[in-house]
């Protein structure tokens, strides 16, 4: 079962950028399909982005469409998820998850906060 893990969190102001990245351990995070998730206070889970497992299919949501890059390197086992513009509503917590299939997510992490706020 893959573990994961993410960093890149923080406070910014409004119009700043952050990296999100998602890591793994227990297997490696190039089987598996990723994606990034965020959750607003109060709020239901909704999605960011979803990268496939060689990286040739990305998916951007609406809101993120943009703004937001999602990439990956295999050698380094890393999804990485790079927010600019960031805006008040962007403030959540982003989880990565994992999938052996693309849409299927199996393995979630802990979250990483993000707030954006002036």
């Amino acid at each position: 079962q893959v573990r994961l893990v993410e960093s890149g969190g923080g406070s910014v102001q409004p119009g700043d950028s952050l990296r999100l990245s998602c890591a793994a351990s227990g297997n490696r995070l190039s089987n598996y399909a990723a994606t990034w998730f965020r959750q607003a206070s109060g709020k239901a889970r909704e999605f960011v982005a979803a990268i496939s497992r060689s990286g040739d299919s990305i998916t951007i949501s609406g809101s993120g469409r943009g703004r937001f890059t999602l990439s990956r390197d295999n050698d380094k086992g890393t999804v990485d998820l790079q927010m600019n513009g960031l805006q008040p509503e962007d403030t959540a917590v982003y989880f990565c998850g994992a999938g052996r299939a693309y849409g299927t997510w199996t393995a979630w992490g802990q979250g990483t906060q993000v707030t954006v706020s002036s």
